[in-house]
């Protein structure tokens, strides 16, 4: 089944340093832009993560650094990639999770200014967990009845992900095959972050999500223990993660 699209859609992967989206960093992303009409464009992008890349991280992705040694950083082709994304709906596998919030780091160390908020997002494996349960290379085999070549190449996983999600379509009438249901479908919680460290609750209020104020609204933290806000500016969070809590301590005080 063809998707139903009212704007491009881009499905992504990233090949990293490692699974720390606050440490790690990227080193290679693909992208296939999938549009209304049925065209498709592709691109892959070699990045330079300016640090060294990790023995077991280039034993799956086969991305050593040699291979980036001469290759721009992600500061460096930011703003085309931010572009290339630009009025798309973005989509991967575990990318809610990984990938999106990992991407979200990288455009703020680079000082790109660019809303990913204002985008859908679709979870091809959140689809395939709540239908199937399995990894991507048995997604492949189950719903297209391909063997995955070059697993954790991104951009055979973007091509994958992408034929996954049609079939997909085809095999569950459930599903609608609509960007903006399918975003919905397969986000675990309405985040206000990517990392899901603050979260909305049923009023559309910011909770927090993790530790010793899990559940608690965040306005309601900051004015009683103004000390957090300063614990997690200095702790090991996500960037984006900072940049929320402190648009949220603003607000306060424009009230």
């Amino acid at each position: 089944m063809n998707l139903n699209l009212k704007k491009p859609i881009i499905f992504f992967d990233l090949e990293t340093t490692g699974i720390n989206i606050v440490s790690d960093r990227i080193v290679e992303i693909s992208y296939l832009k999938v549009s209304p009409n049925g065209m498709e464009e592709s691109k892959t992008i070699r990045i330079n993560p300016e640090c060294p890349i990790p023995e077991q991280a280039s034993a799956i992705h086969g991305i050593y650094d040699d291979d980036v040694a001469n290759c721009p950083t992600f500061k460096q082709v930011a703003k085309l990639i931010a572009t290339d994304f630009e009025s798309c709906d973005l989509a991967g596998y575990n990318s809610n999770r990984f990938d999106i919030p990992l991407l979200a780091e990288e455009f703020l160390r680079a000082d790109v200014d660019i809303d990913l908020k204002k985008h859908n997002f679709i979870d091809v494996q959140v689809i395939f967990h709540k239908m199937e349960q399995r990894t991507l290379s048995a997604a492949y085999k189950f719903y297209c009845d391909k063997i995955l070549e070059d697993a954790h190449s991104s951009a055979a996983d973007t091509q994958a992900t992408y034929e996954v999600l049609k079939a997909q379509l085809d095999r569950y009438p459930t599903l609608q095959n609509n960007i903006e249901f399918l975003s919905k479908y397969t986000s675990f919680n309405e985040n206000a972050d990517f990392a899901g460290r603050i979260i909305y609750n049923e009023k559309n209020e910011e909770v927090f999500n993790f530790g010793k104020y899990k559940g608690q609204k965040v306005e309601d933290v900051l004015s009683k223990d103004i000390g957090y806000y300063g614990w997690m500016m200095q702790g090991d969070f996500p960037l984006y993660t900072k940049k929320v809590l402190t648009n949220i301590k603003i607000r306060m005080h424009g009230k």
